[in-house]
């Protein structure tokens, strides 16, 4: 499978729309700041170039590993015949026959939200409870993840 880093960082930046939306006052960010005790004036001390280049950073890596969760084609040939005794001709076959099945914008927002809600969530919900964050704080934080996971799976799956 080739990796596709534009697809990647597509999907890196449009975590940033999305926390410009799911953030804002006029949508969850007053209830996130009261319930992560933060006000606009401490955001306002911190570097927010900074803040932002790391968080499409930490979302580049996020869509790295996320691609090889929703295109997984080459996953369902390798469960069934040793990859490493096969003609190449065959996979080549395979690939070129199956390789698109289900590179659709659909199936990658399924395999993204499920990994937003089997995995992102209960990570961001674990650490809530030891930093003794009200429920509403994680529901708000997951929340956040499974969006952005199934928007970027779906980018990251459709883009071939």
């Amino acid at each position: 499978m080739e990796i596709n880093f534009i697809a990647i960082l597509v999907a890196a930046v449009s975590t940033l729309f999305i926390g410009f939306i799911w953030y804002n006052p006029k949508f969850l960010g007053t209830i996130w700041m009261k319930e992560s005790g933060t006000s606009e004036e401490k955001m306002k001390q911190s570097n927010m170039l900074v803040v932002f280049l790391l968080a499409i950073f930490y979302a580049f890596l996020i869509s790295f590993l996320l691609q090889f969760l929703v295109i997984h084609q080459f996953s369902a040939f390798a469960a069934t015949v040793d990859i490493n005794n096969v003609d190449p001709s065959i996979l080549n076959n395979y690939m070129d026959a199956y390789g698109n099945t289900y590179r659709t914008f659909k199936h990658g927002a399924l395999h993204g939200f499920m990994t937003g809600l089997f995995l992102a969530f209960p990570m961001i919900a674990t650490q809530a409870l030891f930093e003794r964050k009200s429920f509403k704080y994680s529901l708000i934080n997951g929340g956040f993840w499974i969006v952005n996971l199934t928007i970027m799976g779906g980018i990251i799956c459709a883009w071939k």
